[in-house]
This record gives C-alpha cells, sequence and structure tokens, in this order.
C-alpha cells in the first residue's frame, strides 16, 4: 500500500518540532508495512506548486504511485488532493490538527475559500480530526463528510518507561511547563500568575519551563518582573523528545494553563510517563485527562489554577502513575499505525 503525506507542517533542520505529530503518524504506518512518502514545501506563492509538482514528478520517475493521498490540515494541500481525485481518481482522506476551527482561536474563512474547503472535504473518503472537540468544531464551520473517525497523536516509546530510579527532590514539589511558548494559545503569563501566587504560601516549590517559542524572552521576562528567581523557575530552552522525557521523569506535576487546545501531544506523554497534570478546560483536554490523571479547571480562572497547584502540593501522592500509563496505552504508536490502515484499506477498497 503506497500513501502519499501532503502536510501543511513537517519537521526540518531548522525546525525540528514543526509538524512532529505528522511525523509520528508517518513512521508508525511505515511500521506496519505501508510505503509512505511526504512531499511538503515551505516555498509560497508560484514556487509552492512548483516545489510540490517537483517533488512528485520525482516520485513518479523512481515508478512510485500513491494509492491514498492523507491531507495534513484542510488547507491549499487539499485543493492539490482534490484534483488529483478528479484527473487521476486517486482517493484522499483528511487529518486535522489546526485549531482555527475552534471558537476561541477561530480563523476559518468564509466566502470563495470557506466553500472550496468545504468541497473538498465533503469529497474527501474520511476526515480523522484529533480530538471531539475539534471534530465538533469543524461541523459547526460547515465542514460535512458521511465518514468522521478521530485519530491520536502518537506518543513515543520512550516514554512509557518507569525512570530507573524513583526521583529525590528533597522534600521540594517539581512542577513542570513544556510548550511552543505562543502565549496566545498557551497563556503562560497567566500560569506564571497563577504559580507565582501559590508559591507565596507554599515557597517548597519549583517550576521547570521547557521549550522556545515566539514569546519565550517575554515569559523570562515576566518572570523577572515577578521575582521568580533562579530558585524558583529554570528555563531549558528547547530541548529533544528524548530529554523531555527524562525531564518529565524528574518532575512531579505537569501545569497547562492554555486558552485553547486540541489534543496536546505533551498531555498524553505525561500520562505515559506516569506524571499527573494541572491544566484548563481547553478544546481537547477533558477529553484526555480523566480524574485519576490529574485536575481540569476553567479556562483563564488564575485562582483556580493556584488553589490546584496549592492542593497537589499538599498532596503530591494522590495520583498513581500506573493508572495514567493505563490510559496513555491508546497513543502507542503501534496502536495509532494500526487504526490508520485500517483507515486506510476501507477507503481504498471503496
Amino acid at each position: 500500500m503506497n500513501v502519499l503525506y501532503l502536510s501543511a507542517w513537517y519537521p526540518t533542520p531548522h525546525d525540528e518540532m514543526s509538524g512532529l505529530f505528522v511525523r509520528k503518524h508517518l513512521d508508525s504506518v511505515r511500521g506496519q508495512g505501508v510505503d509512505a512518502r511526504v512531499i511538503y514545501s515551505e516555498q509560497t506563492g508560484c514556487r509552492y506548486w512548483s516545489d510540490l509538482y517537483g517533488q512528485y514528478r520525482r516520485l513518479q520517475k523512481d515508478g512510485w504511485r500513491p494509492d491514498l493521498v492523507q491531507v495534513n490540515v484542510l488547507n491549499k494541500n487539499g485543493l492539490l488532493a482534490y484534483w488529483w481525485w478528479r484527473t487521476r481518481h486517486i482517493p484522499y482522506i483528511i487529518v486535522e490538527h489546526w485549531s482555527g476551527y475552534l471558537p476561541a482561536n477561530f480563523s476559518f474563512r468564509g466566502g470563495w475559500h470557506g466553500w472550496l474547503m468545504r468541497k473538498i472535504a465533503r469529497h474527501a473518503r474520511a476526515i480523522l480530526p484529533v480530538s471531539n472537540r475539534l471534530m465538533q468544531a469543524m461541523k459547526d464551520c460547515g465542514i460535512a463528510n458521511s465518514n468522521w473517525q478521530i485519530v491520536h497523536n502518537v506518543v513515543d516509546d520512550f516514554f512509557f518507561q518507569p525512570a530507573s530510579q524513583p526521583h529525590d527532590n528533597h522534600g521540594v514539589i517539581q512542577f513542570v511547563h513544556v510548550s511552543c511558548f505562543d502565549e496566545k494559545a498557551k497563556n503562560t503569563l497567566g500560569l506564571l500568575r497563577a504559580y507565582k501566587a501559590a508559591r507565596e504560601e507554599n515557597p517548597v516549590m519549583h517550576l521547570t519551563m521547557v521549550g522556545t517559542g515566539v514569546d519565550w524572552q517575554a515569559s523570562v521576562d515576566y518572570a523577572q518582573e515577578l521575582g521568580l528567581d533562579d530558585a524558583a523557575i529554570t528555563w531549558t530552552g528547547e530541548l529533544t523528545p528524548m530529554q523531555v522525557s527524562h525531564q518529565l521523569a524528574q518532575s512531579d506535576c505537569f501545569l497547562l494553563f492554555s486558552r485553547y487546545e486540541n489534543a496536546p501531544v505533551v498531555l498524553s506523554e505525561c500520562m505515559a510517563a506516569g506524571l499527573p497534570i494541572i491544566s484548563s478546560r481547553a478544546g481537547g483536554i477533558p477529553e484526555m485527562v480523566y480524574p485519576e490523571c490529574g485536575e481540569l479547571v476553567d479556562v483563564g480562572d488564575e485562582a483556580q489554577f493556584t488553589r490546584a497547584i496549592l492542593n497537589f502540593a499538599s498532596h503530591p501522592n494522590t495520583y498513581l502513575p500506573d493508572a495514567l500509563r493505563t490510559h496513555a496505552d491508546i497513543y502507542r504508536e503501534q496502536v495509532i499505525g494500526a487504526a490508520l490502515v485500517q483507515v486506510y484499506e476501507r477507503c481504498i477498497s471503496r
């Protein structure tokens, strides 16, 4: 079975985290024996289309032709998939990660653009959003299809490995946050305010901030304004997935205070690592985080978030790592890969 990925995002040498979830889907189906290829371009305008055409022509010269096209995010790539379906009879599906359908980050355009996206979606063999909340938001935007199925993001197997030895933080509660530092979505400044308020009541805690992004420096500067010194907070910058897994293994609880989300991969990784979660109820998060996995608070409610931090600091052994890992089994590579292959087979046979 040959499957071609047309992706709006994909890791590159200068940004290895962009679209990493797409590459993990690709790897998961390759592990099931699928010959999956990807074409992706960072060009714009006419150069974008000529770049994609050149990549596809090279695949053709090698004698490779797709049985199915997977469009990752319903954008201009969907137009190409639709054209191939009309002219070459190659079926396509859509895997959707984009948060622009959600009311908190609404970016879905109307007019002819919206009409075209709806038309492309209608003729797809299946649409696979990453959460039920995203599926409903897409339907609210008029996206219609007869075959919807939720597809989860993949968690690397090494996140499931228990730490070789229990971590000893010498009585200090270690919180951790991992994100792309996009303030509009992640509300990092609100997280810092809530953490500072909690630490004023219980100073025996520490926060590690992992990642980088457009608002990273603004977050660092704001933490300094709040008086959060090195004893209160550590900034690691970007880490590899393996390094992130080690950081989670050395922590007691994960913090996320987003304004909007779909299905954050990092929460799946936390559960695989047996790490409890304190998060806002943004987007698809309530579908992921069960009561035995952590505590959820209202979006933007800093007082609730502060209380949740203090509650955990007072009762850090409430959550059982094995219970969290059980919920994370659905995110294993072989599980996701097998589920995608079943979708591929049904869509091709139609």
